[in-house]
């Protein structure tokens, strides 16, 4: 049976450098909870390291958490990567991994804070998460879509990091789901402004980096389950899943 479902897919933890420390597992679920959401998507740039954490946080709570990644191309442009099965974004991790060159400096940059579901630290990235990796945009959407993973390009409204703002245009056959706008767009405006690209769906999330932002930006899906391959069904218009009006 289809059902609405609450969804904030854009969420940065406290492994983001530019996320605050307060973004760990049980704060994170509860203020979901409270924000009366169904699912969310934990979207660290570049990492899926605190992945296994946000999800048994969630799974103790009832909160579906989907695991995934806003990985940035070579060309600056952040994408949306989501996923059912952490083996799946961790093997995207493995990729951009190997494609990420850099060290963070903490003074510069920022904390990578890695946290276990108990909230409690256990570590940090070294990793320069903050970095572009040395992958297209064209074969990071591949890659996620062999795994048969999800791919939205993120806030195309914002100049800064995004499909349009780096490209100008979305090239033909590209691997991709959906497109995000951000909370600084209306729906109408983004409509018309973005009318080329109707055929896409259009996804609404709070890319949240502090506790009271998440929720407030939100997408109500219509489908069967709060996994990724329905909502990559919704984005799609298949078997009478959709992205519901906003």
């Amino acid at each position: 049976m289809l059902r609405t479902c609450r969804a904030d897919l854009h969420i940065h933890s406290c492994l983001s450098p530019c996320g605050e420390e307060e973004m760990k597992p049980r704060a994170v679920v509860n203020q979901a909870l409270a924000m009366g959401l169904d699912m969310i998507a934990i979207c660290d740039h570049n990492s899926a390291e605190n992945i296994t954490a946000f999800m048994t946080a969630g799974y103790k709570r009832g909160l579906t958490v989907i695991p995934g990644m806003e990985v940035t191309s070579k060309e600056e442009i952040h994408l949306l990567t989501l996923f059912d099965r952490q083996e799946d974004c961790l093997a995207l991790q493995d990729l951009i991994y190997q494609n990420l060159p850099g060290e963070n400096v903490e003074e510069i940059f920022g904390k990578q804070t890695l946290v276990n579901e108990r909230d409690e630290v256990i570590g940090i990235t070294s990793k320069l998460l903050i970095g572009a990796t040395l992958l297209s945009f064209e074969q990071i959407a591949s890659f996620v879509g062999s795994l048969r993973g999800v791919t939205i390009a993120s806030h195309i409204d914002r100049q800064a990091f995004s499909l349009l703002g780096q490209l100008g245009f979305i090239p033909e056959g590209i691997s991709l789901d959906g497109l995000e706008i951000s909370s600084r767009t209306s729906q109408e405006e983004a409509q018309k402004r973005f009318n080329l690209y109707r055929h896409f769906s259009f996804v609404r999330f709070s890319d949240a980096h502090r506790l009271e932002d998440i929720g407030k930006n939100i997408t109500h899906f219509l489908m069967a389950q709060t996994t990724s391959e329905e909502i990559k069904m919704a984005l799609h218009h298949q078997g009478g899943r959709k992205v519901m009006e906003q």
